[in-house]
C-alpha cells in the first residue's frame, strides 16, 4: 500500500524519519563532546591512547634508572662489605705483609678513598664509557668484557631457540591429547627435564661423547666458521636448553588446557573450524601470554646464569668470568658485569610488557 498522499508523501515521511535519525545522531555526539569537553578531554580516542601510552612509556623508563640505580649501590656495598680485597688476596698468596706496600697497592686502586667517592667515580666513568681497569690483569675493562658477551650470547641464543621450538609445540601435543600415552610420556619428560640438575646433565653428555665418539665436545679454540661455532655451542645449548623446553612443555600445556575450555572455543568448533585453526589460531594465542613471560625471564636468565654450564664446557663466557673476578675481588669486573646483567634483564622485561599489547589487543596501557 501507498502511504497517504501518494508517493510524494512517502518520500516526505522517510525524509522525515531518516532526518530525524540523523538530528538525535548529531544530538548525542554534541552530547558526548560536551561532556568530554567538560571534563577536559578534547582529543580523540587515538591521541588518548597516545597520550596514555607516552605516559606509560616515561614511567616505566623512570623506573628502570631507579631499579638500576638500587642494583648499583647494592652490589657496589655488597663488594665492600665481603671480607678482604684484592691487596689481601695477592698478599696472602705472597706469603708476607708489609704495610707501607699494602697501602700503596690500596692507593694505587684508589681502595683508600671514602665509599661514596669510589661511587661516584665508578658510576661517573661508566655513563662516559669508562669501565675502569682490572684489579689481575690491569687492562681496560672493557677490553676484558666485550669478548666474552657474543660467547654467552651465541649459547645462550641457541639454547633459547632450542627451548622455545621443542617445548612450546610439545606443550601444545600434550594439551590437545590429554590423558593419552603421548600426553604422559610428555609430561614424564618434562618432569625429567625440570627435575635434572643442569651440571649432571652436562657431565652425563662428556661421558656419553668420550664413550662413543673419543672425544669431548668442549671449547678450545675459537670457531673460524658458522657451522664450526654451530656444532661446538649447540651441545651446551642444548643441555641448558632442556631443562628450559621442559618448564615451557608444562607452562604451555596447562595454559592450553585453560583456554581450550573457554565458550569461544566449543563456537569455533561448532562453526565447523579444523582442528589446526582451533588449536593454533584460537587457543595457543590466547594462551602465549604466560609462555612468552617465561622465555623473558629465561632469556634474561640465560644471559647471566650459565655459570655451571660454562665451567663444565670450558666456555670463556661472561659467568664463568664473573665466578673468577668475585673470587680474585676485582672490582670493575664484578660491577660493570652485574650492570651488564642488570640491563640485560630490565630491558627484556620491558620488551615481555610492551608484547603484551601486541598479543593481546585487550591490553592497554595507562596511567
Amino acid at each position: 500500500m501507498v502511504a497517504p498522499g501518494g508517493l510524494r508523501g512517502a518520500v516526505r515521511i522517510t525524509r522525515g524519519k531518516w532526518w530525524r535519525r540523523a538530528h538525535h545522531a548529531d544530538a548525542i555526539d554534541r552530547t558526548e563532546k560536551g561532556v568530554l569537553s567538560s571534563i577536559g578531554l578534547r582529543t580523540t580516542l587515538p591521541q588518548v591512547r597516545e597520550e596514555n601510552l607516552g605516559s606509560y612509556l616515561v614511567r616505566r623508563f623512570g623506573l628502570m634508572l631507579l631499579t638500576l640505580f638500587g642494583i648499583s649501590v647494592i652490589i657496589f656495598l655488597m663488594l665492600r662489605l665481603a671480607p678482604g680485597n684484592i691487596a689481601d688476596i695477592l698478599f696472602d698468596a705472597a706469603g708476607f705483609v708489609d704495610p707501607a706496600e699494602k697501602a700503596k697497592i690500596m692507593q694505587d686502586l684508589g681502595l683508600d678513598k671514602p665509599l661514596p667517592v669510589q661511587y661516584a667515580q665508578w658510576i661517573g666513568g661508566l655513563l662516559q664509557g669508562d669501565l675502569g681497569y682490572s684489579y689481575v690483569s690491569d687492562r681496560p675493562a672493557i677490553h676484558e668484557i666485550l669478548p666474552r658477551i657474543p660467547i654467552t650470547a651465541k649459547v645462550a641464543g641457541l639454547a633459547l631457540s632450542f627451548a622455545v621450538l621443542l617445548g612450546v609445540p610439545l606443550g601444545v601435543i600434550s594439551a590437545v591429547k590429554q590423558n593419552t600415552r603421548l600426553d604422559y610420556v610428555l609430561r614424564v619428560l618434562s618432569l625429567s627435564g625440570l627435575s635434572m640438575p643442569a651440571f649432571w646433565l652436562g657431565l652425563l653428555v662428556l661421558m656419553f661423547f668420550v664413550s662413543y665418539f673419543g672425544t669431548i665436545p668442549i671449547y678450545t679454540d675459537a670457531p673460524q666458521s658458522f657451522w664450526a661455532g654451530l656444532a661446538m655451542y649447540s651441545i651446551p645449548a642444548a643441555v641448558v636448553g632442556f631443562r628450559s623446553s621442559a618448564l615451557m612443555t608444562r607452562l604451555t600445556r596447562s595454559s592450553m588446557l585453560e583456554v581450550l575450555r573457554q565458550d569461544y572455543i566449543r563456537t569455533a568448533r561448532s562453526k565447523g573450524a579444523s582442528e589446526n585453526v582451533v588449536n593454533y589460531h584460537h587457543a595457543l594465542k590466547n594462551a602465549v601470554l604466560p609462555v612468552v613471560t617465561v622465555i623473558g625471564i629465561e632469556a634474561a636468565f640465560l644471559m647471566g646464569g650459565l655459570i655451571v654450564t660454562e665451567t663444565v664446557f670450558n666456555i670463556p663466557g661472561v659467568a664463568r668470568f664473573l665466578v673468577e673476578a668475585i673470587r680474585w675481588r676485582d672490582y670493575p669486573i664484578v660491577q660493570n658485569l652485574v650492570m651488564y646483567i642488570a640491563i640485560i634483564v630490565v630491558v627484556i622485561n620491558f620488551t615481555v610488557d610492551m608484547l603484551y599489547a601486541a598479543l593481546d589487543p585487550r591490553i592497554k596501557y595507562s596511567d
